[in-house]
């Protein structure tokens, strides 16, 4: 007998690498930002573009920590922060989205809730949604710096039921972390030619962007009124 799927109840998206491909821009802002320290820019490079779903916020205690081994005050984090702000936040909002990103947002906003759950800061990432025009699309935007999983759970019990019947978006392993919390599904995003950061792990699938996400959530999930990818009605 064929084990009925359970139905939908919610999608959460993380927001860069998921709805937006702004991960580079990330990453060179990271690049100005320690080039006063030039033999450890790679490393840094390397800790943000292998640790996607991760706040700047604790990248930056990473990387004094590790890296600089110098101590990190409170002041100092609120410079570092307010540099790469200003570094990003225009960029973000230019940024193209993720293939098939826009068209899912689109065909599922108004049948079931949509969520975005970013390491970003919570006004910063209030505002590109803001300025992107893209709030329409979504129940409620939650950034940094509450922990993802904190978020997670909390949109699982504000949804009710069973939070297997949410899934969350995202590509990086803090991302997957924050989904067991929650005791959500996960499907990894992976851009094709970047490293799998997930690994091993069992996840309920990878993608290489947006484009087929409608399918895939068929194949999970019973998706009322849901015209998937190939314009079919569930």
């Amino acid at each position: 007998m064929t084990q009925e799927k359970p139905l939908l109840r919610a999608v959460v998206l993380d927001f860069d690498g998921v709805i937006v491909e702004s991960l580079d821009v990330k990453a060179e802002a990271f690049a100005i930002l320690f080039a006063d320290h030039p033999k450890h820019v790679e490393a840094i490079v390397r800790l943000h573009r292998e640790n996607g779903g991760m706040s700047r916020y604790e990248k930056f205690r990473i990387i004094y920590r590790d890296y600089l081994q110098q101590p990190l005050d409170p002041a100092t984090m609120d410079a570092l922060d307010l540099r790469f702000s200003s570094l990003v936040r225009d960029r973000v909002i230019a940024a193209p989205f993720v293939p098939g990103a826009l068209e899912f947002l689109q065909l599922m906003s108004g049948r079931i809730p949509l969520y975005v759950v970013s390491a970003t800061p919570q006004v910063e990432i209030e505002a590109i949604i803001g300025a992107r025009r893209l709030g329409v699309f979504f129940k409620a935007v939650y950034g940094s710096p509450t922990p993802k999983g904190e978020w997670l759970t909390r949109i699982a019990v504000r949804e009710g039921g069973d939070p297997r019947s949410i899934v969350f978006v995202g590509d990086g392993r803090a991302d997957l972390e924050g989904a067991r919390q929650a005791g959500m599904r996960f499907i990894g995003r992976v851009r094709p030619g970047d490293r799998d950061s997930f690994g091993e792990e069992t996840i309920d699938s990878r993608v290489a962007d947006l484009r087929n996400i409608g399918d895939i959530l068929e194949s999970l999930f019973t998706v009322k009124g849901q015209a998937s990818a190939s314009g079919r009605m569930a």
